[in-house]
This record gives C-alpha cells, structure tokens and sequence, in this order.
C-alpha cells in the first residue's frame, strides 16, 4: 500500500517537473539552461549566445537563418527537447522541405 502510494506520488512529480526541467528560450537563456537542452552542447550554445549579440531572435526562421548548423531537423528536436524562440515551438514552414510528388503511374498495356 505505501509501496504503490509512494510510487504513484513520485510518478506525477516527475511528469510534473519534466516540462519545467529543460525548457530554454533562446532570447533569455544563458549558456548553462541552453545546455539542458537535450542536443545542445557548449559549442551551439556559444553560437546562439553570439548571434544574440546582434539582437533578439525574432522567430525560428530567424534563429536558423543566424545560427550556422542549425537546420529544420534540428530545429524540430530541438523545440522538442524545450527550446523555444520568442516563448514559441517551432513549427515547420512549407518551404523548409518541399514534399516531392509521386511519380505518375505510366498506364498498363494488356
């Protein structure tokens, strides 16, 4: 009974604190909340802190567009893990990767 108890006390302060653990804006965060970033190690975080020299990111396009290395790919899991920008997820643009078309079928001769 205190056994199950204790678990499921544990259990919701856990899902409780995991979305606090690593979030990170990329405008306030210094390097070390950068580095909770799950995929954020010190050589990213130094190149977001420098391009934020120049000022504020105004979106996630912008922080891409500054940020060498940074792509799509990266921007998803990144916002995944807690990044944000400007308090916002990223959320994929319909020109960071165009869907290719399927093929047209060539018609069956019988």
């Amino acid at each position: 009974m205190i056994r199950r108890l204790v678990t499921t006390l544990c259990a919701v302060l856990a899902l409780a604190a995991a979305p606090l653990a690593h979030a990170a804006d990329a405008n306030q965060a210094g390097a070390a909340e950068l580095e909770a970033v799950k995929g954020i190690g010190p050589a990213l975080s130094g190149k977001i802190l420098a391009a934020r020299q120049q000022g504020s990111f105004k979106s996630w396009a912008d922080l891409l567009e500054r940020v060498s290395g940074l792509g799509p790919g990266n921007a998803a899991r990144l916002s995944q893990n807690g990044l944000t920008v400007a308090g916002a997820a990223y959320a994929p643009a319909a020109t960071d990767k165009p869907a290719k078309e399927p093929a047209a079928k060539k018609p069956v001769k019988g």
